[in-house]
This record gives structure tokens, sequence and C-alpha cells, in this order.
């Protein structure tokens, strides 16, 4: 394929406007996670460890940083790739692209 059929084929192709979405959806949520992280982990764990509190046995930084960001995470994925991404072939030909996905049937 050359660069020209390529080219044409990025932009007329509805699967890459698709990509290009979801793809820019995976990096805001990996910035989210960094800045959460981030946020908690230095701005409260940059304090003397004499003046922590304490979360079932974990200093408050890293329970919030590590543990509960970890679990905001794992919701934010589950939600945005069951309700957000969209399920795209990746036939040569998109030509069932425009078919609702039928589910399993019922009998």
């Amino acid at each position: 394929m050359s660069r020209k059929q390529t080219d044409n084929t990025q932009t007329t192709d509805p699967r890459f406007k698709i990509a290009h979405r979801e793809a820019i959806i995976g990096l805001a949520l990996a910035v989210f996670n960094f800045v959460w992280w981030f946020g908690f982990a230095y701005g409260l764990g940059s304090r003397s460890p004499e003046d922590y509190t304490y979360i079932w046995g974990l200093p408050d930084w890293f329970f919030y940083s590590c543990v509960l960001g970890f679990i905001i995470m794992c919701i934010l994925v589950i939600v945005i790739t069951k309700f957000v991404l969209k399920e795209v072939p990746l036939d040569a030909e998109p030509s069932h692209m425009d078919q609702p996905k039928e589910g399993p049937e019922k009998q």
C-alpha cells in the first residue's frame, strides 16, 4: 500500500476517527491517574512522618494515592469500556460496520 493510499484510507475510514477519539480517552485516563497519584503521594506524603494519619494501617497518603486511586481507576476503566468505547471490526473491509452488533440469540 502506497503512502497516498494510506493517507486516503485514514481520511475516509470511520474506524480511524473512532480510534483517535478512543486514544484521547486513554491518554486522559492516564493523565488523570498520574495527577491523582502524584497529588496525594506528594501532597500528603511530604509531611513529617509524625504527622501522618493512618487508614487500615497504611499512611493516609499511601492509602489515597495507591489503594483508593487504584480502585477509582478500575471503576473508571470499566465504566468507560462498557459505555463509551465502541467495538470496531478489524477486517480489511469495514462493510458491516454500520450494522448494529447482534447479541446472543434468545430462544
